[in-house]
């Protein structure tokens, strides 16, 4: 199980988490990014690659 969380300060609202995240857990709210979806996380960490803030980690719970 994974739990990816975003740093709200470094969030730009890009969307580029949202376009690759396979399982949907992510959606922009409020110009910030959001994982809504947090349990669908499957830890492939495509969004940390992507997100050029450093705004996103995924920890192994």
């Amino acid at each position: 199980m994974f739990k990816p969380e975003v740093d709200a300060e470094k969030c730009i609202g890009c969307g580029e988490c949202v376009d690759i995240c396979p399982t949907e857990v992510y959606e922009l709210i409020d110009e910030k990014s959001v994982p809504v979806n947090a349990d669908e996380c499957i830890g492939c960490e495509s969004c940390i690659e992507v997100c050029e803030q450093e705004a996103i980690t995924v920890e192994e719970i």
